[in-house]
């Protein structure tokens, strides 16, 4: 077996980046192996009375001066004295301890870039199994950025002597099966039931414990030993640390690619994107789980989210993988069990402000060999699906005019598409599609038009400048009609339209748009000039059935405003608007001609006007169902009232523009509630009172069995019955409900997943 040369482990360090002189760091070396070695080893790794430096906490040495602290003052309840030194042995000393702690990015090594390049993919091997933007093999972890995360012990170490500087996760091992295969690759994790191994033929293979007769663990590394000079050294740092933009060239397509025609048409049990399918409808055809055994519906896995909390995600599954987001941050999990296969992530954002700064991330689309995901600075990444490489990265928009991004991505073709956030920082809004190949810029639809274009008639005042509307949840798409849905939010200011008189298009809207070209086919305008907040970025859902008589292509939408609209999704006519919440005072109703009838007195005012639904919405983000055998549309609906003021403060950089505010209406107490809305007559036909202060932000999963799933105002994850609303199970999570639920299979057993808090929580009958 011919071994690659260059498998490197990946640990992640926060560390201020500071320039170390290599000379300063040898000199250094000679005074700690008088001063130090006998505690810390002379290579600093760990000695006989005490471990590493920085092996447990590397917070204290982030600095010079941190450095040169702790080794003035030691660490007395560690047991570490302190050494009074001359100020040039105390900085010798410090320049090789932030050697062995510091990326070896911050250190001044002089190397020959090209020399490193013709190394890595050449005589060293590096290149047949690792990756560096997006070059190489897929054996061993991305090295894409290494230097900024590793130090320069870790490379000599994993370089030098391989065997005493393991990967976690990259074990290589034999599994000889029952069924008479032999799987052969690299251990990423395992536990007394279950084991994951990333195949030498680019499969991952998720295994039970049971389909295993023996497992050979090689007990060395799958590196050996690299014997090349100390130039080589450096020449091989010098590239990994060279700043070349992402390659655009790509691996070889893994053996089980996923094409288009299985995320438009799922397998049974299979969840491939945000809402399971492209139509935004969270109905399943699942049927194991019935009303006569759900009180043996009990949690199967739990995956704690590391640094989570307040999750929004909704987890995607395909071929038995599960991938699961927080900001930045995508973790691929086998799904039967909840085991970690792969991380990828990069640290938040400094600087952002607004929407961008509050870390959401709602999860990510899959196409190919890759995964894709937007970040808190509006980027959008590729990600390889075998092991997590970086494959592209491209900005959508700049951060520092207060653009982010939040919510799953949508692929429709050969396309990936998603939108921005930052709809109350007076970002200007668009939708952009991506190709997924090469993340090259295939199209961008602007949510305010340019001043020439004819909607922006709609729009008398200067506030067109920083309009927002901007496109923060993920759209829908009808494969039959070729049409992509996308809701847009608010207007800005908020609550002041004194500088944007007209209905302000296309804020507050949903946009047909050709998905190849992105040109506009119609849109529909729910608020037209919008002083409450209430965004449209409600899921556009796409349904055939029969209305009134007439099968008709439908799209359905529960509305922040407190309408239930029906549209006809080939040219966007009303067909109907009903109200779903009983506090609703800003219009009577929705008239023929598709515009709100305005009630009187519900304009915000300096002094304040009390208007209903509140700011949150009559319903918001949360996903919806619909259950074509009862006919009932399904979704959160919240009895709320603000008290609406506006002021005349402008834009400015750094702030949000909200022009008012919104304040909780005197003597009223907000109820959530699951409604059901028939669908011919908008009306209600039942609903179930939530117990709780009404911030419960979950949504609905529909079954073909007749249940509904969602996260209960009391932290319960509950069930109902979707014809009658009457309540038939429910788990005790004392969960802030953020997130809506989905439902997949493996193996003969399904699954309803949620993420609650900081976990995902994976059910399935006991």
């Amino acid at each position: 077996m011919r071994r690659p040369l260059f498998f490197l482990l990946i640990v992640i360090a926060s560390l201020e980046a500071q320039s170390l002189d290599p000379a300063r760091i040898a000199a250094g070396a000679k005074r700690f192996e008088v001063r130090c070695a006998a505690c810390h080893g002379a290579d600093g790794n760990g000695g006989e009375r005490a471990g590493g430096i920085g092996h447990y906490d590397r917070s204290r040495l982030t600095s010079d001066n941190d450095v040169r602290n702790l080794i003035r003052n030691g660490i007395p309840n560690l047991g570490m004295p302190a050494f009074p030194l001359a100020d040039d042995e105390l900085d010798l000393l410090t320049a090789f301890v932030r050697s062995r702690v510091a990326p070896v990015g911050a250190i001044a090594i002089e190397g020959d870039a090209k020399a490193g390049e013709d190394l890595f993919f050449g005589h060293a091997k590096c290149g047949t199994c690792h990756m560096i933007r997006a070059r190489g093999g897929l054996d061993g972890p991305d090295l894409t950025g290494a230097t900024g995360r590793l130090t320069l012990a870790e490379f000599q170490t994993a370089l030098r002597n391989p065997d005493a500087h393991r990967t976690p996760g990259y074990t290589f091992v034999t599994a000889h099966l029952r069924s008479g295969a032999t799987v052969r690759g690299f251990l990423r994790n395992e536990s007394g039931s279950d084991i994951q191994i990333q195949g030498l033929d680019h499969r991952l293979h998720l295994l039970r414990m049971s389909d295993i007769v023996s497992l050979d663990r090689d007990p060395h590394s799958y590196m050996p030993k690299f014997e090349g000079s100390e130039r080589d050294f450096n020449n091989l740092i010098s590239f990994i640390a060279s700043a070349k933009p992402l390659a655009a060239a790509a691996p070889n397509p893994l053996p089980d690619s996923i094409p288009f025609s299985r995320i438009a048409s799922p397998a049974p049990g299979e969840w491939p994107t945000y809402h399971g399918t492209l139509s935004g409808n969270r109905h399943t055809g699942l049927s194991q789980i019935t009303p006569a055994n759900v009180a043996a519906l009990a949690p199967r896995w739990i995956f704690p989210v590391p640094n989570a909390h307040g999750l929004e995600v909704t987890p995607i599954v395909s071929g038995g993988v599960m991938y699961a987001t927080t900001v930045n941050t995508v973790h691929a999990l086998d799904a039967r069990s909840g085991r970690l296969i792969w991380t990828y992530s990069r640290p938040r954002s400094k600087g952002l402000v607004g929407d961008a700064s509050g870390g959401i991330n709602r999860g990510v689309a899959i196409l190919g060999d890759r995964v894709f995901m937007v970040t808190d600075n509006a980027h959008l990444l590729a990600i390889h699906r075998l092991n997590g490489a970086l494959l592209w990265d491209v900005e959508m928009a700049n951060s520092h005019a207060h653009y982010g991004s939040t919510s799953a991505p949508l692929v429709v073709n050969d396309l990936v598409i998603a939108g921005v956030s930052g709809g109350d920082e007076g970002i200007r809004g668009f939708v952009g599609a991506y190709h997924a190949d090469t993340g090259r810029p295939a199209w961008r639809f602007w949510t305010i038009p340019d001043p020439g274009d004819p909607a922006a008639q709609t729009w008398k005042g200067r506030a067109i400048e920083h309009g927002c509307a901007a496109t923060w949840l993920t759209g829908t798409y009808d494969v039959e009609t070729n049409l992509l849905f996308w809701p847009v939010g608010n207007p800005c200011p908020d609550f002041n339209g004194d500088e944007r008189q007209g209905d302000n298009l296309y804020s507050d809207s949903v946009l047909a748009l050709e998905p190849s070209t992105g040109k506009l086919q119609w849109h529909y305008q729910f608020t037209p000039h919008d002083l409450h907040d209430w965004d449209a970025t409600e899921t556009p859902m796409v349904v055939d059935a029969n209305f009134h008589g007439e099968s008709r292509k439908l799209l359905l939408q529960g509305n922040r405003n407190g309408f239930f609209y029906v549209l006809d999704r080939t040219n966007g006519k009303l067909l109907s608007a009903t109200p779903f919440v009983k506090r609703l005072n800003w219009a009577t109703s929705i008239g023929p001609d598709g515009r709100p009838v305005l009630a009187e007195g519900w304009l915000p005012t300096k002094e304040g006007t009390l208007t209903c639904p509140s700011m949150d919405g009559a319903t918001n983000w949360m996903s919806t169902a619909y259950n074509p055998s009862t006919g009932l549309f399904y979704l959160m609906a919240l009895e709320k009232c603000n008290v609406f003021s506006k002021n005349s403060e402008w834009w400015k950089q750094g702030e949000s523009f909200y022009g008012g505010a919104a304040r909780r209406a005197p003597e009223s107490t907000p109820r959530k509630f699951l409604r059901a809305l028939d669908l011919q007559t908008g009306k209600i036909a039942w609903q179930y009172e939530q117990t709780g202060p009404g911030e419960a932000w979950g949504g609905i999963l529909s079954t073909a069995t007749g249940l509904l799933f969602f996260g209960d105002d009391d932290g319960a994850f509950t069930a109902v019955d979707s014809t009658s609303g009457k309540p038939v199970w429910s788990f005790q999570l004392n969960a802030h409900w953020k997130a809506s639920p989905m439902t997949y299979s493996i193996d003969g057993v399904e699954y309803i997943a949620v993420a609650a808090g900081g976990s995902i929580v994976a059910f399935a009958l006991r």
